[in-house]
């Protein structure tokens, strides 16, 4: 009756989720909210905020709280997640009439994250009504998502691809041997395409459609599809479809691409030999949003001369990683950040 319920949130750029031990994942939504200017309220949230982003008037503003995977505006995180919990949590908590549990919530930050950043995770945590909060390193709880036992020394490396990093990790003995991070990632990748079709064929689109052709048309294999999409001309200012493929969003694309497999060669270059070896038995992992585009696996294996496999939890491979961890309390002891 008075043990906690433990909340794993996933604080991403491109979406939060949310999920409960024994329970699973609980929500998965945008991580957009829409604020009234003129009354200083938080009033559009999750997918509702995404599917008005560029239709509403200049008083209202769309805005994505979290930034490459590290809170921008603390208010509007807070009232999103706010929001989000009584959505995927407080339904839980009505088997508890009179006495509620506490919430312990359980969050991943990046290995780049600074203490001031990990502390206003923290207080958005306590802010929202946590009343116990452990905070990892995302790298970590990734590569256990992933199903992979770090705690052991056999070195493994992942490609973490999301909204707003790209982490390259190399995990071993429960830590982080060595990481590089790329702010790269999927958010900036829409604004390569919209760039692209601006230049090419003289149309402006909006940032959903930009997302809608990288997950249509993303592809590194042979498929070769095609996709219709509508925006304002560039030269009229009226109406104007245009026949995109997927050679169009790959060579677009390929640039930052290729920016990851040299970082991905540094990382390698600075690995001790027997990691290097470790990593020739274990290949690359990848997971992400991104670790989707069919035939990356194979274009990043030709590339880097090592065996690449996607993860079959690749977009929620954080989420189900901070659940996993937050069943068993050595590791949560072992694992969690200390915050002064």
């Amino acid at each position: 009756m008075f043990s906690s319920l433990n909340v794993a949130i996933d604080l991403g750029t491109t979406n939060i989720r949310i999920g409960i031990r024994d329970k699973g994942i609980t929500l998965d939504e945008p991580t957009v909210v829409g604020r009234n200017q003129k009354t200083n309220e938080y009033v559009f949230f999750g997918n509702e905020a995404k599917s008005i982003m560029g239709k509403v008037p200049d008083f209202i503003k769309i805005e994505r709280p979290i930034v490459n995977s590290i809170i921008s505006s603390f208010d509007g995180t807070v009232a999103l997640l706010e929001k989000e919990l009584q959505r995927s949590v407080m339904p839980y908590l009505s088997a508890y009439p009179f006495l509620k549990p506490g919430l312990h919530m359980h969050a991943a930050v990046p290995s780049t994250a600074t203490e001031i950043e990990q502390k206003a995770v923290e207080e958005v945590l306590q802010k929202c009504g946590a009343s116990e909060v452990s905070i990892y390193e995302k790298a970590v709880v990734t590569g256990i998502g992933c199903g992979f036992n770090i705690f052991v020394h056999q070195p493994i490396c992942i490609i973490d691809m999301g909204g707003g990093l790209i982490e390259i990790s190399i995990l071993s003995g429960g830590g982080v041997v060595l990481q590089k991070t790329l702010k790269t990632a999927g958010e900036h990748m829409n604004k390569i395409i919209y760039n692209y079709l601006y230049l090419k064929h003289g149309i402006m689109i909006g940032e959903n459609s930009c997302e809608d052709l990288k997950i249509e048309l993303s592809n590194f294999g042979s498929e070769d599809k095609t996709m219709l999409v509508r925006g304002k001309s560039l030269e009229t200012g009226l109406p104007k479809s245009v026949k995109v493929r997927s050679s169009d969003v790959k060579e677009a694309l390929l640039t930052s691409f290729n920016h990851i497999m040299d970082s991905m060669k540094e990382v390698v270059e600075l690995a001790p030999p027997e990691i290097v070896d470790e990593l020739y038995k274990n290949g690359v992992i990848l997971t992400g949003g991104l670790a989707q585009i069919a035939g990356l696996d194979e274009f990043f294996s030709a590339e880097l001369n090592l065996p690449v496999k996607v993860s079959e939890q690749k977009q929620h491979a954080t989420i189900n990683g901070i659940l996993k961890v937050s069943r068993r309390s050595e590791q949560v002891h072992k694992l969690r950040i200390q915050l002064p």
